[in-house]
């Protein structure tokens, strides 16, 4: 029975047969039940302020950190048809190994000759090259040789010249002479009639006076004679002068554009022979890209093209290939409100597919199963997913990596930040905030400002 107190409902109306009334008052095990629920809530307010780490969680899949140790595929330079397989899927290659050959699909290179022949076009237009490049000297000699025959040309003529002035002044000068002793014949012819008129000369005298005056003026004559004749001589060494300069420059402008134009020759064969060569070395290279080569050693994952006499386009994907040894690296990716946190050397923590965890994010230190990482370099831009990416490399002070990690696997990444109680951690999430943006010791330095 049931003890109710006077006063009571009970002392009026029987409550046994009410059995969810009953339940209503209170008993030995309701009071424990009541002492458990008011242990567990002061354990779970002293469960709030346990320490948490603050962390950002993104997924991510293991990749190369340097560019060129990341998967990679082949492409042919040259069009060709597949002739022979070197090596197939799985097999390891060293750097330069032949993958595989093709043949030439096009006609401009179907002589198998071609280099010879392409050899010897080069060779023909470089001997024609050296041939005007002779010849062009041969000109300039001849060049040299009209210098030098001009100048001894002109010295000759402009002795000449001189000695026609010379001449030209020394018959004006006899002319002169020539002209005075025709003027004293003259005045000696007449003094001479006068005497033999007044009688005091004889005839024979006066004849013989007339005699001399003839013979005064045939010198007169003669002397201008000469004169006009040396002035005659003087104008030819003039002409001849002039006329040797004339030459020089006729035979030098010939010999002038013989050169210029063996030189164009010249150049144009060694244009042509540069061109040859040019080409010759096109012939020689996409003979060799006729070999496909291992760009760098490691393994071939995938044959894009296969069979034997299966054509190829330029530029076409051949073979994929993973190279071996790659220092690995994770990618992942984060939401812009968390990108201001991360900083280069932040702690992250790995959980890889197919390596089982146990994991507390808040607690690192209970976490078991996961690997370390620190953050190695941070895009300063958004990639097309509107996140921004991060690399992370293995930490050398954490346990390693699994050897039997590969590029491609996926990874769950805990980016590790500061250390909050958990009461705080919770309100942070509840509220949508970020992380803290200071650390404990940028903290501490406030604290000390204040």
């Amino acid at each position: 029975m049931i003890d109710i107190s006077p006063n009571k409902i009970g002392d009026k109306i029987k409550v046994d047969g009410y059995k969810s009334l009953g339940m209503s008052f209170p008993t030995g095990e309701s009071k424990k039940r009541i002492q458990i629920l008011i242990w567990s809530l002061v354990g779970a307010f002293l469960f709030l302020f346990l320490p948490w780490t603050q962390n950002i969680r993104s997924q991510g899949f293991v990749t190369a950190l340097r560019p060129d140790q990341r998967p990679q595929t082949v492409h042919s330079i040259i069009a060709g048809r597949i002739e022979k397989w070197y090596v197939g899927e799985g097999d390891y290659v060293q750097k330069g190994d032949t993958v595989l050959l093709i043949s030439e699909i096009k006609d401009d290179y179907f002589d198998p000759m071609l280099l010879d022949r392409t050899r010897l076009q080069v060779d023909a237009k470089s001997m024609a090259a050296r041939s005007y490049s002779e010849k062009v000297k041969s000109l300039d000699i001849q060049i040299g040789a009209l210098r030098e025959n001009n100048v001894l040309r002109r010295e000759q003529a402009e002795n000449r010249l001189r000695m026609a002035e010379l001449q030209v002044t020394s018959d004006s000068i006899k002319f002169e002479q020539a002209k005075v002793n025709f003027k004293i014949g003259e005045e000696q012819l007449k003094r001479a009639e006068k005497l033999f008129e007044e009688g005091l000369r004889s005839l024979t005298d006066f004849e013989q006076r007339q005699l001399r005056f003839q013979e005064v003026q045939a010198g007169l004559i003669a002397s201008e004679n000469d004169l006009l004749k040396s002035i005659n001589a003087r104008i030819a060494a003039q002409i001849e002068l002039n006329a040797i300069d004339n030459d020089f420059r006729d035979r030098m402008a010939k010999a002038t554009a013989d050169m210029y134009e063996a030189m164009s020759s010249q150049f144009d064969a060694e244009a042509t022979a540069t061109k040859l060569e040019n080409q010759y070395a096109n012939y020689e290279v996409r003979t060799g890209f006729r070999y496909i080569l291992a760009p760098q050693e490691g393994y071939i994952t995938r044959a894009i093209q296969v069979g034997i006499g299966e054509t190829i386009k330029e530029g076409a994907e051949i073979i994929s290939i993973l190279p071996g040894n790659a220092q690995l690296a994770v990618e992942m990716f984060v939401q812009p409100v968390d990108f201001p946190l991360l900083r280069i050397g932040n702690k992250v923590r790995f959980i890889f597919d197919g390596w089982p965890a146990i994991v507390f994010s808040g607690w690192p230190q209970i976490t078991n199963g996961t690997f370390g990482g620190v953050v190695h370099a941070i895009d300063n831009f958004a990639g097309p997913n509107g996140m921004y990416r991060i690399l992370v490399v293995e930490d050398p002070e954490d346990k390693p990596w699994p050897d039997a990690l590969r590029i491609g696997s996926g990874a769950d990444g805990i980016a590790l930040l500061n250390d909050v109680p958990l009461w705080y951690e919770i309100w942070r999430q509840l509220n949508g905030f970020p992380p803290d943006y200071y650390t404990s010791r940028e903290k501490a330095d406030n604290r000390k400002a204040k």
